[in-house]
């Protein structure tokens, strides 16, 4: 249990993380945001969270360079995307095979249609909302979305979702370092 707590309240250990393991810290956040983004049953890692402490620290911390992160950062999130597409491309088919009470074939159909339709907004949007974002690409890949278009809108949603959210986290770390200035 103790290992679950320090994954979802990892951002509370970033401090200690960057202490203890200095430059390290680039690659531990990178396989954080590939794991939240490529694989579906990791969808409880703390992405938000995450990336608005990351850079409220690249404000305070000196080694945590800001424009970096957000390039490392995006790029992890591209390839989640990338590898949990595939994943639903190669297991897809496989869906639509079952023969389930729980999973409809006319309910798979009405997917499928979806992501033909809004499926390049969705990926887009996707990456702002925690538990979506994690099962986004498995449907569009299971669902046959084209991969150039979700290519595109990958990238697109990959840098805006990170560069957002580390810029807000790096305005806020400003913030709270000129308000203890006043005092």
């Amino acid at each position: 249990m103790e290992f679950f707590e320090f994954l979802t309240g990892f951002e509370h250990y970033l401090p200690i993380l960057i202490q203890q393991y200095g430059l390290w810290i680039y690659a531990i956040l990178f396989l954080i945001i590939f794991a939240e983004t490529a694989f579906i049953f990791m969808f409880f890692l703390p992405g938000d969270s995450l990336l608005l402490a990351v850079g409220a620290l690249c404000a305070t911390v000196p080694m945590m360079n800001l424009g970096f992160i957000i390039l490392l950062l995006s790029l992890a999130a591209m390839l989640g995307y990338m590898v949990n597409y595939q994943i639903g491309r190669r297991l897809g088919v496989r869906v639509f095979e079952i023969k389930s009470r729980f999973i409809k074939h006319e309910h798979l159909l009405k997917t499928h249609e979806y992501f033909r339709r809004r499926g390049a907004i969705t990926i887009l949007v996707a990456r702002f909302i925690p538990f979506v974002r994690s099962f986004a690409p498995f449907a569009a890949g299971s669902s046959g979305m084209n991969y150039t278009i979700f290519s595109i809108y990958n990238i697109i949603g990959a840098f805006i979702w990170i560069a957002v959210l580390v810029t807000a986290g790096y305005l806020l770390g400003h913030t709270v370092m000129f308000i203890g200035d006043i005092e």
